[in-house]
């Protein structure tokens, strides 16, 4: 008779992009949760990396934050050493971190344009490059969740330089996996649907949607509520764990709609 793997980090350092807050910080907090011996957080808020900090400790977890602008290249490229300067080898990797800013392909200029593939395509390729070779130099196994989106199907029109880094992220997702399956380096992405995060609410009021949009909204989507960071946090857990087996390249739907079908 089979049992179930329980889902457990037990043992494991993970390293957490955006982890200051909304779904980053969600996923740092779930895997501290679910035992994980260590959680590095990156952002560039050091207050917010503080107190998720010491929620981590709180957590009995090791916990460090590395302040990086992931637009910067240079930076980026910095963070896994200094994690494991800090906590030791990273075995576990959730690019959590993502620009949404809006712009249609009329309105979408080529410094937007480049720093939404920097943010969301370039800086997961990063990282997972650095904790991927490390990891084959030890002959470890891994895990690394990147967190996506529904755009990345295609998107809306006044997201256009967002939906197609998006998108990008999900072919790296696929092409990493299958790269690095010999070294049973697992790779999967969460294609997240409208979301309940704090980024989302600045982004609608930029939008000029009134303070409380999200009363508004919920009640009409098909839950009867958005996505949470917890929802999202709770998979990436069981995407990081042994409980997710060999699952490796999956892009998962996380969302109410169910894409090509329709009413």
């Amino acid at each position: 008779m089979s049992v179930l793997p329980k889902v457990s980090l037990a043992g494991r350092c993970l390293l957490v992009t955006g982890g200051t807050q909304g779904i980053g910080e969600a996923c740092a907090l779930a895997a501290a949760e679910a035992g994980a011996r260590a959680v590095c957080i990156t952002g560039r808020n050091a207050k917010r990396g503080a107190s998720v900090v010491a929620a981590l400790r709180a957590l009995g977890s090791q916990a460090h934050f590395v302040a990086a602008d992931l637009s910067d290249a240079d930076a980026t490229a910095g963070i896994v050493a200094q994690a494991e300067a800090a906590l030791g080898l990273v075995d576990g990797l959730v690019n959590a971190a993502g620009l949404t800013d809006r712009g249609t392909i009329l309105g979408t200029d080529i410094a937007l344009w480049d720093r939404l593939f920097a943010i969301n395509a370039r800086a997961p390729f990063i990282l997972t490059q650095a904790v991927a070779r490390r990891l084959v130099a030890e002959k470890r196994s891994g895990t690394i969740v990147n967190v996506i989106t529904m755009s990345s199907h295609g998107g809306q029109p006044f997201l256009t330089g967002y939906s197609s880094s998006k998108g990008a992220l999900a072919v790296l997702t696929k092409n990493t996996a299958l790269g690095l399956r010999p070294h049973r380096i697992r790779v999967n992405g969460i294609n997240l649907g409208w979301a309940d995060t704090p980024g989302e609410h600045v982004i609608q009021q930029k939008d000029g949607n009134p303070p409380d949009w999200l009363d508004r909204a919920a009640p009409a989507q098909p839950f009867g509520r958005l996505v949470s960071a917890p929802d999202v946090a709770g998979l990436a857990t069981y995407l990081l764990s042994d409980a997710s087996g060999i699952v490796t390249g999956s892009l998962i739907d996380f969302d109410q709609n169910v894409m090509g079908a329709y009413e």
